[in-house]
Formats: C-alpha cells, sequence, structure tokens
C-alpha cells in the first residue's frame, strides 16, 4: 500500500467493537508516513517547523479543514512559534485506527 493509496481513503467512524491496531498491524501503515513516530503504541505524533508565526498558524488551519472533512480530529499544539506538533489516536478505541495513518498521510500532502 502507498502514501498515495492513504490519501485516496476517507475516514470511517469507529464501531464499538473496533479494536485498536496492533504494532504488527499498524507498522505497514507507519512506512507510508514520514517521520511520524508510535508513541506507547496508542498514538502517532510529528512536529513540522515554519518560518514563521503565521506560516505555522496558516499550516493549522489547513489542518483542521482535513479534520473536519475527515471526521477525525488531532490534537495540535503550536509552540515555540514556528512549531507544529500533531499527535494522532482514535479516542474511542483508545489506540491507533487507519483512520489515524489516512490523516497523516493527508496532513503531510499539504507540504508537498
Amino acid at each position: 500500500m502507498s502514501t498515495d493509496s492513504l490519501t485516496s481513503q476517507k475516514c470511517v467512524p469507529c464501531e464499538g467493537d473496533a479494536k485498536p491496531l496492533t504494532p504488527q498491524q499498524f507498522e505497514p501503515h507507519l512506512q507510508q508516513v514520514a517521520d511520524w513516530k508510535v508513541v506507547g503504541a496508542v498514538k502517532i505524533e510529528k512536529e513540522f517547523k515554519f518560518k514563521d508565526f503565521k506560516e505555522a498558524l496558516n499550516f493549522v488551519d489547513k489542518v483542521g479543514e482535513i479534520a473536519e472533512h475527515e471526521g477525525h480530529h488531532p490534537d495540535i499544539f503550536l509552540h515555540g512559534w514556528n512549531k507544529v506538533k500533531i499527535t494522532l489516536s482514535t479516542h474511542a478505541i483508545k489506540g491507533l485506527s487507519l483512520n489515524d495513518f489516512i490523516l497523516a498521510a493527508k496532513i503531510d500532502q499539504l507540504l508537498k
């Protein structure tokens, strides 16, 4: 599966009986999203650095638009005037789902 494959998919709501992905299940997806790091096997995060505050804030706005469109919302932390840390996890299942990797790929696509 390629990054294009992730970006062509749409996030879907998790059903109540859905289970979080295991490390063996999420590893192939992780390889498709550059520089995203797994934290505690329940979330992925990545830090982005921009030339100034305005560029960082513009990025946050674009991430918000994608998140709303996908119905999957990351934690967004704008700090140090030019850095943005994005953390993705599927809260409903208390772990990682395919949605997290779809959104990560779409966020990365913003900078291409």
